[in-house]
């Protein structure tokens, strides 16, 4: 009953290992026996007294040879951001009805400050005072100087208008080749955006911005708002209101360092043409995912497959024919066909695998009378089951690649962790994937490994 998949592999030896283990144990007491009783035999003919001289211990000597012997731990880093509030001295920025640039940015420095303080990290101002003029070069020899982690600059927008409509946050960037400054500027700009539901204006990307330009650090300057916009003026000015754009600020900062964890999952493949795109846009981007393919598929094209492994991503089971009906019929049908899938990846890339997706999901309308015998057979032999708690939609219906981007990030929910459904088999998929990445900016990207806590449902 229930087949034989998995049966050689995980209780191989078993039969052997008690007799083994009483050998063993009888080899020992004999050795034991032997030992004692010629102890016992030398004792009796010539006994021995033997007297030990104190020996003297020089205590300090030997701590510092234990201290020595003792591993070294490096000391933990504690990242340094410097805040540049824009402006300061004669130099005003703009101003509006008696509200200067140079001031808020100050108050907002100070406040981004304390809360970054409080969440472990060290900070610098680059000024501390709305009297201090500086440079543009003495803001970035600041950093430099204090080998800061992050540089954000902080300042107002305005219109030539004395009074505009234009209004909303927005977050510059110069272009680097880690990628990182952008990744700090989508940060900023969320958290700034979502703390404080002002207009979403986007990021801004230049080469003309000398203090994010010439940093070599991360750097990023946040346009928080329009002192030329009258509500926007007074908002900014509301202690309230600064509070939120700070912590959303901070949260940004935070999430830089401390990411949340998504895992990239694909259905269905591989597919000759899609699943390579998926493979690429991956590499182009650095992010390993994890591949639940279908059997027929890999022998259909062996080379995707090999090429999955090849790149590093995790490969899984999902089954060898998607056929609901056929596959969820018994239990020993669903691991018929689980045994097919998992010859098909072995003989293909060497891989024994370990983690496998339930087509449909470990419970779904067609598996209600044996998913859990099902679960329990596959959970004896070693196997796990993953689920997914965040979705694309796209095996669902028909839809754009943006809607697809919509779909995920409102699947997700905010959560610490992610487990991403998306179809390597679905073009549109293929077409949405590099900015779906890009929309992710607070969550880091790993491949599923049997040691991460799985999502079931």
């Amino acid at each position: 009953m229930y087949g034989q998949l998995g049966r050689k592999k995980y209780y191989r030896g078993e039969i052997r290992l008690v007799p083994m283990l009483i050998l063993l144990s009888a080899a020992a007491i004999g050795l034991l026996v032997l030992y004692f009783s010629r102890f016992s035999t030398v004792a009796q003919e010539a006994p021995v007294i033997i007297q030990s001289e104190p020996v003297a211990v020089d205590e300090e000597q030997l701590l510092v040879e234990v201290k020595a012997q003792m591993p070294v731990s490096e000391p933990i880093k504690i990242p340094l951001i410097v805040i540049d509030p824009g402006h300061g001295g004669e130099d005003e920025g703009c101003s509006r009805e008696g509200v200067m640039e140079r001031e808020i940015n100050l108050e907002l420095a100070r406040g981004l400050a304390d809360k970054l303080s409080q969440l472990g990290y060290e900070v610098k101002l680059t000024r501390e005072s709305n009297d201090t003029q500086l440079s543009l070069e003495e803001r970035v020899a600041i950093a430099e100087a204090a080998e800061a982690d992050l540089f954000i600059s902080i300042h107002q927008n305005t219109c030539e208008e004395s009074e505009s409509t234009a209004a909303g946050i927005e977050t510059w960037y110069c272009e680097d080749a880690s990628g990182s400054s952008k990744r700090l500027a989508q940060l900023v700009h969320m958290g700034a955006v979502e703390k404080t539901q002002a207009l979403d204006r986007e990021l801004r990307q230049s080469g003309e911005l000398y203090v994010i330009r010439e940093t070599s650090m991360p750097a990023c300057l946040i346009e928080t708002g329009f002192l030329s916009n009258k509500k926007e003026r007074e908002a900014v000015c509301n202690p309230e209101y600064q509070d939120k754009l700070e912590s959303g600020i901070a949260q940004g900062i935070d999430y830089y360092f401390h990411p949340k964890t998504m895992y990239l999952t694909f259905d269905d493949g591989p597919s000759e043409e899609n699943t390579a795109a998926v493979l690429d846009i991956l590499k182009k981007k650095n992010v390993k995912a994890t591949f639940f393919v279908v059997g027929e598929n890999v022998r259909k094209h062996p080379e995707i497959a090999r090429r999955i492994v090849e790149e590093g991503h995790t490969i899984g089971i999902h089954c060898n024919h998607h056929d609901y009906d056929d596959i969820y019929e018994s239990v020993d049908s669903y691991l018929a066909d689980f045994e097919e899938a998992y010859n098909a990846v072995y003989e293909v890339t060497g891989v024994e695998v370990k983690l496998f997706r339930f087509p449909g999901g470990s419970i779904n309308a067609y598996n209600k009378e044996v998913y859990q015998d099902i679960i329990e057979v596959m959970t004896d032999r070693g196997f796990i089951y993953i689920d997914w708690n965040g979705s694309l939609e796209d095996a669902v219906k028909r839809s754009t690649p943006e809607e697809l981007i919509q779909n995920a990030r409102q699947s997700t929910l905010k959560r610490k962790k992610v487990v991403m459904l998306a179809h390597d088999i679905v073009y549109n998929t293929t077409l949405c994937l590099e900015e779906l990445i890009d929309q992710f900016p607070e969550y880091k990207m790993e491949p599923l490994t049997p040691e991460v806590t799985p999502i079931q449902f």
